[in-house]
């Protein structure tokens, strides 16, 4: 047996990279078991393998007795004492055995055994493997999408990317190759479940650091990340060499670098800001461009009241409070924002956007949605009655309207 198990323990050990211990605790646990199926007597059956050596030893518990009635669970004081000179009448000892009344049964049983341990060896090891590499990026490969939940092929696992963890601006398709963050790693029946994301904030800060050397060296330092999926990242850095501005190097020579960021989220807005000690600073840097005409900071209530001129104010705000709110992020303090004059309003965190004039009145027009209405108002086509006097190729003009498009508009309007 041993001559027939050497070579099968090498090559699944090269193969599958599972450990030697493990491998040959595998299979000493297998043909005990085998050899508890094949013999019929109830003696308890015991195997050894020598991990060096791969010497297997078998033993079995017998009786020791004056006189033999059963030679399958007894064994006479005379020999037992060979084997132990302390042995005494009534004591049960191990007594080496063959293996050699192993059946049909009792191989394919170890065989078994064998696999299954080996799997569940494999599935420890990738586990172990990619839980030390949580926070980290890898790249994949689409491979199939089930029930919303993108299902990446990393090499030796799959990984899954929720939904809940997709960006908004992203679609993804069968064999599309993807960077995504290592969220977190659990443990499955079917092995380790590697949970990846496109939506963290981690993701933007492992960007920077492979696409900026100078993050990487420790010259430039990541402080905060502030992010919303698809829409817009804030990160603010400081430089631990004066003659290094922060800021410049992580936007590269004529935006080089942060454009292949940019690209990478696709098309996701980043604002480079840098960051300070100093609160007063930090937030009028994290509300840039906006201008601030005066701002109050309470350290202890981790609060900010900034007053802006009424000309700033949407933009110091944002859409939807966006801005605000990453700035928020992005500093760790409450922002309130108002106007120069009256008193100060809190940034909304998502005020509902006023309606434009005339939106109702297309919205009331058969196919047409919010966003067709948003950008006809844009065009200056915010009533049914510039509508009428709009030709089909002026219609065509607007982003996102086709010419039957165009064509149904102008028929729906005239007739």
């Amino acid at each position: 047996m041993k001559d027939d198990l050497v070579p099968i323990l090498h090559q699944l050990q090269s193969e599958r990279h599972v450990d030697r211990h493990v491998l040959v605790e595998a299979v000493r646990s297998a043909i005990e078991s085998a050899a508890k199926k094949s013999f019929t007597h109830p003696n308890e059956i015991s195997i050894e393998i020598d991990e060096e050596t791969f010497e297997i030893k078998a033993t079995e518990t017998k009786e020791v007795v004056e006189k033999v009635t059963d030679s399958r669970l007894q064994i006479p004081l005379e020999e037992a004492v060979k084997l132990n000179r302390d042995a005494q009448v009534g004591d049960k000892i191990p007594v080496p055995t063959s293996l050699r009344g192993f059946g049909r049964i009792a191989t394919q049983t170890a065989k078994q055994v064998i696999i299954q341990r080996i799997r569940d060896a494999e599935r420890e090891h990738l586990y172990d493997d990619y839980k030390e590499r949580e926070g980290e990026v890898v790249t994949g490969s689409v491979k199939r999408i089930s029930r919303g939940n993108v299902i990446v092929e990393l090499g030796t696992v799959e990984g899954i990317l929720p939904y809940r963890e997709q960006s908004p601006r992203e679609s993804y398709a069968p064999g599309n190759r993807i960077r995504a963050y290592i969220l977190n790693v659990e443990r499955s029946s079917r092995g380790p479940q590697v949970i990846l994301s496109r939506a963290s904030a981690e993701l933007v800060r492992h960007l920077f650091e492979s696409q900026v050397p100078e993050i990487y060296d420790g010259t430039i330092e990541i402080k905060a990340v502030a992010r919303e999926a698809g829409n817009r990242t804030k990160i603010a850095v400081s430089s631990n060499d004066s003659n290094v501005d922060p800021v410049g190097a992580c936007v590269g020579m004529k935006g080089s670098r942060v454009r292949g960021i940019v690209d990478e989220l696709s098309g996701e807005k980043i604002d480079i800001v840098r960051w300070s000690d100093d609160p007063e600073v930090l937030v009028r840097n994290a509300l840039g461009p906006a201008e601030i005409s005066s701002i109050d900071v309470d350290k202890e209530a981790r609060t900010v009241s900034i007053r802006v001129p009424r000309a700033q104010l949407s933009l110091a705000i944002g859409k939807k409070g966006q801005n605000a709110r990453l700035a928020s992020k992005l500093t760790g303090f409450q922002i309130d924002i108002g106007p120069e004059e009256g008193p100060l309003e809190e940034a909304p965190v998502e005020p509902a956007p006023a309606e434009p004039a005339g939106v109702d009145e297309l919205l009331s027009l058969p196919g047409i949605g919010p966003a067709m209405a948003q950008r006809l108002i844009e065009a200056g086509f915010g009533t049914v009655g510039k509508l009428r006097d709009a030709t089909v190729e002026q219609l065509c003009a607007v982003d996102g309207i086709g010419e039957r498009t165009a064509q149904k508009i102008v028929e729906t309007v005239k007739g």
